[in-house]
């Protein structure tokens, strides 16, 4: 099928849409309008059987007053015919009012006819003389005019309850049934008796309803006669006219045997409704016409060529040319507005295909990152070692040449080396996050307090220092060393932005981080935290360097100033503590990083104060038993034991450990590393030798700590660690406390 010809089928699909929904509005209109009219039909049937029952309360009244009348408790027949005939002409809804003898034969009458009649045959008259005082209604044809009339019958009596006269009014129905204006087109009323007589009918004569006329058997009649309160229906007339009927609710009027109806034809009523049918379907004829015509004219002008176009550029993304595009100028209209947007999804997959080469470059950086941080624990295990060896022999030369300064310089150098190489092994541990912590309950503003005096010596004179630190602070679950470390780094960094001077501000404060806080940043978990902050008042960091500042290596300072791990380790040193930082920067006015520790709950803080030095602890006579798989290590660890006065026994591996374990010697302290190779760790030598000696002490030492003793970055409890590398006087600290002395 060719475009044109689908084109033309869409303009004929499109044409049907609106004649469906012209349908359906005209379908709507109609059930609307014939549900208002009848609405309208039912309201006047009501009104008009409200009235019938206000007329007859107005008429019971009327009587009450008139039975008190003496111009009617009189044997003046012209006289009370006289005053009746007033009363009549004051009250012309009446077509007449009489007075009937207890015989039941007339005695005056409104009309002054002065005609004898018996109205014992009366059923309204044999009723009223029954009844001890209420009135009595009966719908009937008046004996005198004709006219359908509601008789109302009062039975006026003496005091002894003798009665003197029945007192007729005859309410005229016509009138009643007579109403202002078009309700609805084509409107009918009517009031039937109980036996389907028509009483009364408005207009008169319209659509075969007269007075006198009997409706009973008739479809009519079957919707008129139930007396269970007001209805509505559609009724086929004789000759299949359908019309609407509404039925007045008559339970006000039930003693008058009588029921109102309201009418009209339903063509009536729904010909506006048709007229405007006819009038939509005019129009949407001439409309489909125009588009079928605008269609034919503008297929070959305005659809060919652009869609060929489409084609052509489909065809070119199909081979792969994310770069190809729909040139300029563009046609207006739905074909314009789909080759933009084709522009734009060439442009949206050039854009993807952009993103996955840089989240590719994302990618093959973080597992270039796992790797170095996998790297830096082997690194950091074999570098430490060779640290531990460095720094020992540094120590013991520097003993040695005590006598000889230039040589105890030199041995001093190489031990300050050494010293260097392990603070930058520690950073990489830092930064891989696998560094061992040992948190505690902190007072952050004592620690910072602690920290001003030798803050104050690094930083220099030229950049004045303020402390803000809030009041009722809580305490912090932490490592007091890493966090003086992480807030000596950012101290310096915040100098080095400062070449010239400047402030350099610390705050510490509460801080609560919400659900909707953690949702803008996923590594966050709600909470209560303690926040530190360090603010400078330097140059700021631009945006584009801004988002990279905790990647390892990254530095804004210039070549040589810096390694770019110090921010990394902070980094790294706050979510292995389970906090967060944020850093914020603005070009020439300065920077502010926010550490955000996790509070610690229910313990007291401990005393955050820098311990004096403790002068190197002697040595002992108890023995130790030294397991090392690094031959220089050992030895180094074994001389140093032993210039110390220890008893030292020796093993490279655990199974080698345990042989002296299961003799009989006595040994006081395992002194072990953790990573060993054999098939047994430090840890589970350690479990073996408390289950076969209960109560063994126990010092790990060791490089990089993986899991052994290390759990969520903590050290397990009880647990004592002398990291790799260590010099002599820790060596002996370490071993002197492990033994409890």
């Amino acid at each position: 099928m060719s475009i044109r010809a689908r084109l033309l089928l869409i303009a004929l699909l499109a044409a049907l849409v609106p004649a469906l929904l012209v349908l359906v509005r005209s379908v709507e209109d109609r059930e609307a309008i014939i549900a208002a009219g009848t609405q309208r039909l039912s309201t006047l049937a009501q009104d008009k059987s409200d009235e019938l029952y206000e007329r007859i309360r107005g008429t019971t009244q009327l009587q009450f007053g008139l039975a008190r009348a003496r111009d009617l408790d009189t044997d003046d027949r012209v006289g009370c015919s006289a005053f009746l005939s007033e009363v009549r002409e004051s009250h012309p809804q009446y077509t007449g009012i009489l007075t009937i003898r207890p015989d039941g034969r007339l005695f005056c009458d409104s009309l002054r006819s002065g005609r004898e009649l018996d109205l014992n045959d009366r059923d309204y008259f044999r009723r009223a003389v029954a009844e001890k005082g209420a009135v009595v209604l009966e719908p009937a044809f008046g004996r005198l005019t004709g006219r359908a009339v509601m008789q109302v019958a009062h039975p006026v009596r003496a005091a002894s309850g003798e009665l003197r006269f029945v007192l007729l009014a005859s309410l005229d129905l016509e009138k009643i049934a007579t109403f202002a204006g078009p309700v609805v087109p084509g409107a009918r009323l009517l009031i039937v008796d109980d036996k389907g007589l028509v009483l009364a009918a408005t207009p008169q004569g319209s659509a075969g309803f007269k007075p006198g006329q009997s409706i009973a058997g008739t479809p009519l009649w079957q919707f008129a006669e139930p007396r269970d309160g007001a209805a509505e229906a559609e009724v086929a007339m004789q000759g299949g006219e359908l019309m609407r009927w509404a039925r007045a609710d008559s339970n006000s009027i039930s003693g008058t045997r009588v029921h109102v109806l309201a009418g009209a034809p339903r063509d009536a009523i729904i010909a506006k409704a048709q007229r405007r049918h006819a009038n939509d379907i005019v129009a949407l004829s001439s409309v489909a016409l125009a588009l079928f015509l605008a269609v034919w004219l503008l297929a070959e002008l305005a659809i060919r060529r652009p869609i060929s176009r489409i084609t052509a550029m489909a065809r070119q993304l199909a081979k792969g040319d994310l770069a190809t595009r729909i040139e300029p100028p563009l046609p207006r209209g739905e074909l314009g507005a789909l080759m933009a947007s084709m522009n734009q999804t060439a442009q949206s997959l050039q854009n993807q295909h952009a993103e996955l080469s840089r989240l590719n470059s994302r990618l093959l950086q973080s597992q270039r990152m796992e790797a170095i941080g996998q790297l830096t624990g082997g690194v950091a295990h074999d570098f430490n070692n060779l640290l531990t060896v460095v720094l020992g022999n540094a120590d013991l030369l520097s003993e040695l040449c005590k006598d000889d300064p230039a040589r105890r310089q030199l041995a001093e150098m190489i031990g300050a080396a050494a010293q260097r190489g392990a603070a930058l092994t520690q950073q990489l541990l830092a930064f891989a996050r696998k560094q061992p912590l040992d948190p505690k309950v902190v007072d952050v503003n004592q620690l910072v307090a602690a920290l001003d005096p030798m803050l104050r010596r690094t930083i220099g004179e030229h950049i004045e220092i303020e402390m803000v630190r809030g009041a009722g602070l809580w305490p912090a679950m932490v490592d007091a060393v890493q966090l003086e470390n992480a807030l000596l780094n950012l101290c310096l960094n915040a100098r080095d932005a400062m070449p010239t001077g400047g402030k350099l501000t610390l705050e510490t404060a509460n801080a609560a981080l919400d659900q909707r806080y953690a949702d803008q940043h996923p590594d966050v978990s709600p909470g209560q935290y303690v926040m530190l902050a360090v603010s400078d008042s330097g140059s700021g960091i631009s945006p584009e360097h801004l988002a990279r500042v905790f990647e390892p290596f990254f530095t804004t300072k210039e070549k040589g100033r810096g390694t770019g791990l110090g921010l990394a380790m902070v980094y790294g040193f706050v979510k292995q503590s389970a906090g967060h930082v944020g850093i914020y920067s603005e070009i020439g006015h300065g920077t502010t990083v926010k550490l955000y520790l996790p509070r610690a709950i229910g313990a007291p803080a401990i005393n955050s104060e820098p311990q004096p030095c403790e002068p190197a602890p002697r040595g002992g006579t108890e023995t130790v038993l030294v397991v090392e798989d690094d031959d220089p290590v050992r030895q180094l660890a074994c001389h140093e034991l032993r210039a110390l006065g220890y008893r030292v026994l020796d093993a490279s591996s655990g199974p080698m450990a345990l042989r002296h374990l299961e003799g009989a010697e006595p040994v006081d302290l395992l002194f072990t590393d953790i990573v060993m190779p054999g098939g047994m760790s430090g840890r589970q030598l350690a479990d073996a030798a408390q289950a076969l000696r209960p109560g063994m002490r126990v010092l790990y030492t060791s490089g990089y700590t993986e899991n052994a003793i290390v759990h969520h970055g903590r050290l397990d409890a009880g647990v004592m660690l002398l990291p790799k590398p260590y010099r002599r006087a820790e060596l002996a600290r370490a071993v002197r406390v492990a033994l409890g002395g």
